[in-house]
């Protein structure tokens, strides 16, 4: 299934913001348990008080995380198609496809079909970029080709 550039940026962006909105749920409710119970938010206590404000922190930085990757998915040019993959490619291979932008893993789009969202950071990535269509790559002692770049 070939899959629009545009399509697939705009379902990454539903589920970066999805994201947002599930660690900043999480986020409320933990604030609301702890004005609830007045409870103290020092380490130094035993009990559920200091996991509530564990939580809390650790929901502060995935929520982070995600306004990050959303903020990434913004900066990618959607009107612009290269010959080369870089940041911002959608890459068709034997295997799956690829959208390079922000790590959101697997994004399930309208026909079924699953795009893998990654990072220039990701490791598969250092193997794609600069490669065009026709190119092949090796993943998990596999070669695989490149069908398409958009």
């Amino acid at each position: 299934m070939v899959h629009n550039k545009k399509e697939v940026f705009q379902k990454c962006l539903i589920v970066a913001d999805q994201l947002i909105q599930k660690y900043q749920d999480k986020m409320d409710n933990i604030k609301e348990s702890m004005e609830a119970n007045d409870v103290h938010t020092d380490y130094d206590e035993e009990g559920s008080n200091g996991e509530l404000l564990g939580d809390f922190e650790r929901y502060a930085s995935l929520l982070d995380n995600a306004r990050k990757m959303k903020e990434t998915l913004s900066r990618v040019d959607r009107e612009h198609y290269s010959e080369q993959i870089k940041f911002g490619s959608l890459i068709e291979t034997e295997k799956n496809y690829y959208f390079i932008a922000a790590p959101l893993g697997n994004v399930g789009m309208d026909d079924g079909s699953i795009i893998y969202a990654i990072s220039t950071d990701a490791p598969i990535y250092e193997k794609l970029e600069g490669k065009s269509k026709g190119d092949t790559f090796s993943l998990k002692d596999e070669e695989i080709k490149i069908l398409d770049v958009h």
